[in-house]
């Protein structure tokens, strides 16, 4: 059995979800955010809580191994430099508990799980809930982004195995 926790990086706003494989059917463990907001307190404060939140999910589930979305761009630069913050917490969390990590870009989740670079959204979330066998899609949009970089990494490591 292997368990990958698949993380879509952000400040406010970190989706997460946790999909155990055992080579047949993989499926969903878990899937949530950790949410910081301005009342948490300033960036310090915020940026421990995300690392503390994934140190939880570690601890809870141990995965084998962690996929997290790799940022390609940004038009908003304050907002980039706080998701570039957050992901080095959420990487170092994982770096302290000998996870190997792995990025994905959006483009490569939307091929390992539709088959085309194309797919919008919706499209990825209704793939998802049927690839995991979900009753509905899940939600926030953050934790099922979580969950296809998870997904992402167990399609992509099966011919490695």
């Amino acid at each position: 059995m292997v368990t990958v926790l698949g993380i879509d990086p952000g400040y406010a706003t970190m989706g997460y979800g946790i999909i155990s494989d055992d080579r047949q059917t993989p499926g969903a463990d878990e899937w949530g955010c950790v949410k910081t907001s301005k009342s948490d307190g300033d960036s310090p404060i915020r940026l421990g809580l995300i690392y503390k939140g994934v140190v939880d999910l570690i601890e809870r589930f141990s995965p084998e191994s962690m996929a997290i979305e790799r940022l390609f761009f940004a038009r908003n630069t304050t907002s980039a430099l706080q998701v570039s913050e957050a992901r080095g917490v959420i990487i170092l969390a994982a770096v302290h508990h000998d996870i190997p990590v792995t990025e994905y870009t959006p483009n490569q989740v939307k091929v390992a799980i539709t088959g085309s670079g194309s797919a919008d959204k919706r499209q990825m979330q209704e793939m998802i809930t049927r690839l995991l066998r979900l009753p509905e899609i899940p939600r926030p949009d953050d934790a099922a982004d979580g969950l296809s970089l998870a997904l992402c990494h167990i399609n992509c490591s099966r011919g490695r195995r």
